[in-house]
């Protein structure tokens, strides 16, 4: 697991912030059920996954306020923005999310979006909210690391 990563090349959409809000503990990835015009905007990187969250109800793991913008080129048919979108996961891991969700203090969250062999993919996270003095605490690790790489470039 690594924390504050930057959005690496192959990402569509990042949930940058949830990195920071949440301690991850588990990630897993989970195919992701599209209409036609959807992933074409997520090829543009047209997509936000700031206000998303996951879902399983009735053993069906969904990704709820996603937002995927409208496709530019698209017509008529274009796909509704905010909808409830289902996710493909493997019996065992839908069980595993089952049991975080129901545990106090755990919560399931969508990382990024990103391609795999054409097919777009949710990397998800078992994550842990973070208390404020948690959240200050990385942020001077993270700054003391920026420090010292400074010092060993300049060097």
């Amino acid at each position: 697991m690594s924390s504050g990563k930057k959005k690496s090349d192959n990402d569509l959409v990042s949930n940058r912030k949830a990195r920071h809000e949440f301690e991850i503990l588990e990630t897993f990835e989970a195919g992701m059920v599209l209409v036609g015009t959807e992933i074409k905007s997520l090829r543009d990187h047209a997509g936000s996954l700031q206000e998303a969250y996951i879902r399983i109800v009735k053993n069906v793991p969904t990704l709820i306020g996603a937002f995927i913008a409208h496709y530019k080129f698209g017509n008529i048919y274009n796909h509704e923005e905010r909808r409830d979108r289902t996710l493909l996961l493997h019996k065992k891991e839908i069980e595993t999310l089952k049991r975080a969700q129901e545990q106090k203090g755990l919560t399931i969250v969508p990382l990024s979006i990103y391609l795999k062999k054409g097919f777009a993919k949710v990397k998800l996270g078992i994550a842990r909210g973070k208390k404020l003095h948690d959240k200050r605490e990385a942020i001077k690790e993270r700054d003391q690391k920026r420090m010292i790489e400074k010092m060993v470039k300049e060097s």
